[in-house]
Formats: structure tokens, C-alpha cells, sequence
């Protein structure tokens, strides 16, 4: 009597664990929000919170540590590394939603015709697909960069020439899913043209899988862009960009830490937030994920 007495009481203290751990994830997804809302804010409103004006040397306050006048400290030629930090936030995101607006609206378009056209058509695009593929990512996106210019523009179109093919990819395997449902199927013999088949019913619901992979790219764009600049290959003085103040203070970690230990951390947020939003989302928007059943 005892013995069940007590498996009842230990089942019922196990049922708020149950209905809690399920939600595990969704705090992190919203954390990780949260920190993305932050950065974005911060990096808007920059000209208004950098508490120095951006890129204006201060010889005489070379390599200041963190202080009240200088909350991270300065660098080598006395600019404010908070301010820099602020504005390199700006370029920083700006390349991670060029990337990925471009990569993702080539990639879908050309998924989403070849998912549903199937046949040569699907054959050519995703031959195609697959000769981008078949290069290490980071490694085309060295070899362009060091043809082109560095520049902001060339981190954008570097990164984004290795990045549309996984959005190709994805995209086709989700519409060439929904090309044979039944709605898709009366479309057709109603007479709708492909076309608008294709933009009324297919690539709009194609989109979920797409996006969610949008919020787990962005952290690596981020990366990516940093270790162009870190490598002399993206933004350039007098740009502000993440990236490459860890390039300019990497000589200085052991006697002056704040210069390159600041930005890594803006680096290290920013993409951590993102891939937490991104895995939140995926787990949410999967039926077959454990997060996403619903607990009675």
C-alpha cells in the first residue's frame, strides 16, 4: 500500500517535469531573440548611443583600458573600441542580410522551378547545384575574394555564391513534395498556368523549411564575413566591422586584451543568438520534434 502510495506521489512531482523540459528549448529560441533584438537595436541606433565619434583618432589616449571614460577601453590609435564595436555591428549585420536575401531568393526561386518542373530542367539546375557543392565553402569564398577587391561588396557576393545552393537544394525537395498534392493537382486541371501555380501554391509553401534555415545561416555568415576581414580579404579601414578589429588587435591579446577580446565577443553573441533562434525555431516548426508535441 505504501509501495503505491509512493509511486503515486512520484508520478505526480514527475508531471511538472514532464510539461517543463519540452519547453526547454523555446526559452533558448526566445533568449536568443531577445540577444538578436539587442544587437539589432544597438547597431540601428549607433549614431545616437557611441559615446565617441566613430573612426576619429585620439593620440593621446592610445590603448586605454576599460574605464568610465572608455567602458572597453581604446586601441592603437585612441578610437573608442565601444563605438567601434557599435558601428561594426551595423556592417556586420548589413552583409549577413545582404548574403542572405540574395542567396535565399536566388536559391528558392531556382528550387522551387526545379521541384516542380522536374524532368531535364530539374536535372540541369541541380547538376549545377551540385558542381557548387562539391567546393569547400569557405575555400570559394577565399578564391573570390582574392580575385575581386576586398571590400564590403566582395564579402557579399563571396559569401553569397557558396550559400544559394543549400537554399537551391532545400527548396526543391520541398516543392517537388508539394507539386503532387491535390490542391496543386486541381490547379492544373483547372487550366492555371504554371507560373501561377507556381507562385500561388507552391513556393509560398515552401517557405517555412526556408526560413527557419535563414535564422540557422546567419550566425555563419557572420563567421564567415569575420574571417574574410580577419584575413585582409573583406572590409577595409576606415570601415568599422567586427571582423577586422580582432585582425588589427590580435598582436596586442597579451598586453592589451580589450582590443580583441570586445569584438570577439560581439562575434561570439551575435552568431550564438542566431543559431539558438534558428534550432528553437526548427524544433517548433517540426511535427516530428520533441519540442513541438503538445503536453497535457
Amino acid at each position: 500500500m505504501t509501495a503505491g502510495k509512493d509511486e503515486a506521489m512520484a508520478s505526480a512531482e514527475a508531471v511538472p517535469l514532464r510539461r517543463w523540459l519540452p519547453r526547454i528549448p523555446d526559452r533558448f529560441a526566445a533568449f536568443g531573440a531577445v540577444l538578436i533584438v539587442l544587437v539589432v537595436l544597438a547597431a540601428i541606433m549607433a549614431p545616437w548611443l557611441a559615446p565617441y565619434p566613430v573612426n576619429e583618432p585620439a593620440p593621446l589616449e592610445q590603448l586605454r583600458p576599460p574605464s568610465g571614460a572608455h567602458w572597453f577601453g581604446t586601441d592603437q590609435v585612441g578610437r573608442d573600441v565601444l563605438t567601434q564595436i557599435l558601428y561594426g555591428g551595423r556592417t556586420s549585420l548589413f552583409i549577413a542580410v545582404a548574403v542572405l536575401g540574395v542567396s535565399a531568393l536566388a536559391g528558392t526561386l531556382l528550387g522551387v522551378v526545379a521541384g516542380y518542373a522536374g524532368g531535364w530542367l530539374r536535372d540541369v539546375i541541380m547538376r549545377i547545384t551540385d558542381v557548387f557543392l562539391a567546393f569547400p565553402a569557405l575555400l570559394l569564398s577565399l578564391a573570390m575574394a582574392v580575385v575581386l577587391q576586398p571590400s564590403v561588396n566582395t564579402v557579399i557576393l563571396a559569401i553569397a555564391v557558396t550559400w544559394w545552393p543549400w537554399y537551391t537544394r532545400l527548396a526543391a525537395s520541398m516543392a517537388a513534395s508539394i507539386a503532387t498534392r491535390g490542391y496543386v493537382d486541381a490547379a492544373r486541371c483547372l487550366g492555371v498556368p504554371a507560373p501561377l501555380i507556381i507562385l500561388r501554391h507552391v513556393l509560398p509553401n515552401s517557405l517555412t523549411p526556408v526560413l527557419v534555415q535563414l535564422s540557422l545561416d546567419a550566425g555563419g555568415v557572420i563567421l564567415t564575413s569575420a574571417a574574410l576581414s580577419y584575413l585582409g580579404l573583406g572590409a577595409q579601414e576606415p570601415t568599422a566591422e567586427w571582423g577586422l578589429m580582432v585582425q588589427q588587435g590580435q598582436s596586442l591579446f597579451t598586453t592589451n586584451w580589450w582590443v580583441v577580446t570586445f569584438p570577439g565577443l560581439a562575434i561570439l553573441v551575435t552568431a550564438f543568438a542566431f543559431n539558438v533562434l534558428g534550432e528553437g525555431l526548427r524544433n517548433a516548426l517540426d511535427p516530428r520534434s520533441g519540442a513541438a508535441r503538445v503536453v497535457k
